[in-house]
Protein backbone atom coordinates (compact mmCIF):
# COMPACT_ATOMS: atom_id res chain seq x y z
CA UNK A 1 0.00 0.00 0.00
CA UNK A 2 1.22 3.37 -0.95
CA UNK A 3 0.69 6.87 -0.32
CA UNK A 4 2.10 8.16 -2.96
CA UNK A 5 -0.21 9.28 -5.79
CA UNK A 6 0.44 7.02 -9.16
CA UNK A 7 -1.14 7.57 -12.03
CA UNK A 8 -1.16 5.04 -15.31
CA UNK A 9 -2.10 6.61 -18.55
CA UNK A 10 -3.52 3.43 -21.00
CA UNK A 11 -5.56 2.89 -23.97
CA UNK A 12 -7.64 -0.45 -24.57
CA UNK A 13 -5.98 -3.38 -25.85
CA UNK A 14 -2.22 -2.25 -24.53
CA UNK A 15 -1.05 -5.57 -23.81
CA UNK A 16 1.52 -3.24 -21.65
CA UNK A 17 -0.93 -1.56 -19.92
CA UNK A 18 -2.14 -4.90 -18.51
CA UNK A 19 0.87 -5.97 -17.49
CA UNK A 20 1.67 -3.42 -15.77
CA UNK A 21 -1.78 -3.21 -13.95
CA UNK A 22 -1.18 -6.25 -13.18
CA UNK A 23 2.33 -6.03 -11.39
CA UNK A 24 0.96 -2.73 -9.91
CA UNK A 25 -1.87 -5.00 -7.95
CA UNK A 26 -0.04 -7.54 -7.23
CA UNK A 27 2.63 -5.52 -5.24
CA UNK A 28 -0.31 -4.15 -3.78
CA UNK A 29 -0.02 -0.23 -5.17
CA UNK A 30 -2.87 1.89 -5.49
CA UNK A 31 -3.52 3.94 -8.58
CA UNK A 32 -5.29 5.69 -10.64
CA UNK A 33 -5.90 4.98 -14.27
CA UNK A 34 -6.54 7.24 -17.37
CA UNK A 35 -7.64 6.22 -20.62
CA UNK A 36 -5.79 8.71 -22.98
CA UNK A 37 -8.44 8.03 -25.97
CA UNK A 38 -11.40 9.48 -23.51
CA UNK A 39 -9.29 11.76 -22.55
CA UNK A 40 -7.59 14.56 -24.51
CA UNK A 41 -5.59 16.65 -21.94
CA UNK A 42 -3.99 12.91 -20.71
CA UNK A 43 -3.02 12.32 -24.25
CA UNK A 44 -1.27 15.57 -24.81
CA UNK A 45 0.13 15.03 -21.25
CA UNK A 46 1.92 11.63 -22.12
CA UNK A 47 2.75 13.19 -25.73
CA UNK A 48 4.93 15.75 -23.66
CA UNK A 49 6.95 13.35 -21.96
CA UNK A 50 7.27 10.42 -24.54
CA UNK A 51 8.90 12.60 -27.12
CA UNK A 52 5.70 13.42 -28.50
CA UNK A 53 4.38 9.74 -28.68
CA UNK A 54 1.49 8.57 -26.73
CA UNK A 55 3.59 5.81 -25.53
CA UNK A 56 1.41 3.94 -22.74
CA UNK A 57 1.77 2.81 -20.00
CA UNK A 58 3.03 5.89 -19.26
CA UNK A 59 2.96 6.87 -15.17
CA UNK A 60 3.00 9.27 -12.73
CA UNK A 61 4.78 8.59 -9.55
CA UNK A 62 4.77 12.51 -7.52
CA UNK A 63 5.83 14.47 -9.84
CA UNK A 64 7.96 11.99 -11.66
CA UNK A 65 7.03 10.47 -15.48
CA UNK A 66 8.02 7.12 -16.25
CA UNK A 67 7.57 6.14 -20.00
CA UNK A 68 6.62 2.32 -20.58
CA UNK A 69 8.14 1.38 -16.58
CA UNK A 70 8.03 -1.84 -15.53
CA UNK A 71 5.91 -2.20 -12.31
CA UNK A 72 9.17 -2.79 -10.31
CA UNK A 73 10.68 -0.21 -11.45
CA UNK A 74 6.99 2.20 -10.35
CA UNK A 75 7.68 0.24 -6.92
CA UNK A 76 10.82 1.37 -6.46
CA UNK A 77 10.02 4.74 -7.12
CA UNK A 78 7.46 4.57 -4.71
CA UNK A 79 10.11 3.54 -2.45
CA UNK A 80 12.67 6.71 -3.08
CA UNK A 81 9.75 9.24 -3.20
CA UNK A 82 9.01 7.99 0.61
CA UNK A 83 12.32 9.41 1.44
Amino acid sequence: MSDTDITVYTRPGCPYCFTLRRGLRRAGLYFREINIWDDADAAAFVRSVANGNETVPTVTVGEVSLVNPSAQRVHAMVGESRH
